[in-house]
């Protein structure tokens, strides 16, 4: 989704002409929001219903990383509600309106609607591919989306939040954009002619003038303050929520919804007034409403809505959004989750630079779980972030190729495993009130990985997938560091103690190896579908509810003990040459085979 950053008339020399319509008070109180949503939560609770959305995604241009990052995020909670036994609704999609895809498409000879297709195909083959598994994918052209876009203008009309009125002022056709002065600085175009950009984006503006329709954006300040101060968890991470506090506490003027057709005939008509178009911003954000089946069949979805966006459309979804839900007496969103940018040698991509990161190629290079897993694990919502080749290629050498995949095939392997079963825990040997064959260092990554699901949740749900990653990456450094110093390799099988023993190593680093392919089902679903089913675990088995940590160590039963491992002995995930990433597929290399 793309949205222009200011359209605001005051300041733009704005002459407003009000319609003949009685404005009257535009919502009731906040504290009768809050008591009715808190209700609603509470009923959705009960059901365990959850509903993300991501950003629906331009179609002027093909899908890049930032694009993947979002819907990579969205996923992994999407998926991570389901482990946990939610009703989860997951939706992504394009946004297709406008006056630059009108421009787009007639300078590719397209009519818009075909030329809109073959990109929102580019976006459905990108997510196919890195195993987004959406619920819903919505485009606006849909005439689901029309209806329902159509029925929020009416409701937001017959209340009084729409006017009629004109302005002049600055506008980039570029960034579909109204700018104040303050935003507008002097350049040069390639022809050494003056000309008037955009100080944000560096695109050109031109002086207009236009009559159109505006919302009363200003009437919801002191709402909206109010809902932020009640709520500080409702923008995360917390800069992002003292941004839009800072936002708030400055002139709050009214927007416009509404260009005129003349001007923009590729978008939804104004109901009852053919001669203007609905602006696209404003079309494009009832989206999240269009599939929760708004207007008729909302309920069960709306009240327990999550949004994931990116940082540079933050004031359109923490600002106008909830003004606009405000106004048409909607709950607002639970969570607006907010992430950074990806840059390229610390300069944000574009095609001028070169730099621009195909998310496609990237992901049939280092596969799909690898760039899931290393968008994840290096993405920190609250800064930008640098990518390059080099750097995921060390990073899934090291925590899933050798790390996590070595320890797998050193505890599955036949020289350790002959019998390619999961083996018996020895409480003698391993005993609760320490002594026997184990160490400090043993009990201490007992504790740390019986803890681990708690914690993987709670960063999960704050959407710090990185904090997460981080700790499971801990958990599997201590596993490999607890084979390591008790080397089973070394033991005397024929000794009954020390078979006892290698036994007892191998099914405590077993569970841990199932912890961790269930926490990781969320990031990398491929490798972790692989690391369970290798460790014979059904898929009945890999809910949130099953994470029960070491169950003989706690004197119950182990469901898995003497059970046959699964037949696929291949490497877990091939390392990749990091100087030769950028030119090669992952390939199996000597020190990942001889692993097994």
């Amino acid at each position: 989704m793309r949205f222009p950053f200011l359209f605001a008339t005051r300041g733009c020399r704005a002459v407003y002409r009000l319609h003949q319509k009685q404005f009257l008070s535009p919502v009731p109180p906040l504290w009768e929001h809050r008591s009715s949503a808190a209700l609603s939560t509470q009923l959705c609770k009960d059901d365990r219903s959850y509903y993300i959305t991501t950003p629906i995604f331009y179609v002027n241009a093909s899908p890049h990383l930032g694009h993947l990052y979002s819907a990579v995020l969205a996923d992994c909670l999407h998926r991570y509600k389901l482990l946990q036994g939610f009703n989860s609704k997951f939706a992504t999609g394009t946004d297709e309106h406008g006056l630059k895809i009108q421009q787009a498409a007639e300078a590719a000879g397209k009519d818009p609607l075909t030329f809109c297709t073959g990109v929102s195909k580019q976006f459905r083959h990108l997510f196919s591919s890195c195993n987004i598994s959406y619920t819903d994918y919505i485009r606006t052209t849909e005439q689901r989306h029309r209806e329902a876009v159509e029925h929020f203008w009416s409701v937001l009309w017959n209340k009084g939040l729409i006017y009629k009125g004109s302005y002049e002022g600055w506008y980039s056709t570029q960034d579909e954009s109204f700018l104040m002065p303050s935003q507008v600085g002097d350049a040069l175009d390639s022809l050494g002619k003056e000309i008037k950009v955009s100080l944000e984006s560096g695109h050109k503006v031109e002086w207009m003038k236009e009559e159109n329709y505006m919302f009363r954006l200003s009437a919801f300040q002191s709402q909206l303050l109010d809902w932020l101060r009640g709520n500080p968890q409702a923008v995360q991470p917390e800069r992002f929520h003292q941004a839009v506090l800072k936002w708030l506490q400055e002139d709050l003027p009214d927007l416009s919804v509404s260009r005129q057709r003349s001007r923009l005939q590729w978008g939804i008509p104004v109901p009852g007034d053919d001669e203007q178009t609905i602006y696209v911003w404003l079309d494009a954000l009832v989206n999240y409403l269009t599939v929760a089946g708004y207007p008729d069949k909302h309920n069960q979805w709306w009240h327990v809505a999550r949004h994931v966006i990116g940082k540079d459309i933050l004031k359109f979804h923490a600002i106008y959004w909830p003004a606009f839900l405000l106004g048409a007496g909607l709950p607002l969103p639970q969570v607006i989750h907010v992430h950074s940018h990806w840059t390229v040698g610390g300069k944000k991509m574009s095609k001028s630079l070169g730099n621009v990161v195909d998310p496609l190629e990237r992901s049939q290079m280092f596969t799909a779980d690898g760039m899931r897993y290393f968008l994840l694990r290096q993405g920190v919502p609250d800064s930008d972030c640098d990518y390059t080749d080099d750097k995921v290629a060390k990073l899934l050498n090291a925590e899933l190729a050798d790390s996590l995949g070595g320890l797998l095939n050193r505890c599955t392997a036949p020289a350790l495993n002959p019998a390619q079963v999961y083996p018996s825990f020895c409480p003698q040997s391993f005993p609760r009130a320490h002594g026997g064959r184990a160490v400090h260092e043993d009990y201490h990554m007992l504790d740390a990985i019986q803890k681990l699901p708690a914690v993987v949740e709670k960063h999960y749900e704050a959407m710090h997938i990185y904090k997460a990653l981080e700790a499971i990456s801990a958990c599997v450094r201590l596993t490999n560091g607890f084979v390591q110093r008790h080397t089973p390799w070394k033991l005397d099988r024929k000794n009954n103690e020390d078979q006892r023993w290698v036994d007892t190593l191998i099914h405590i680093s077993l569970e841990c190896l199932r912890i961790y392919g269930t926490l990781l089902q969320p990031i990398v679903p491929e490798t972790s579908n692989k690391l369970l089913s290798r460790l014979g675990v059904q898929p009945h088995e890999r809910s949130w509810a099953g994470l029960n940590f070491l169950a003989r160590y706690q004197g119950m039963d182990c469901p898995f003990e003497g059970r046959a491992l699964g037949s696929d002995s291949g490497v877990l995930f091939s390392r990749l040459e990091p100087h030769n990433a950028d030119k090669q597929k992952p390939k199996k290399t000597k020190k990942s085979a001889n692993l097994k």
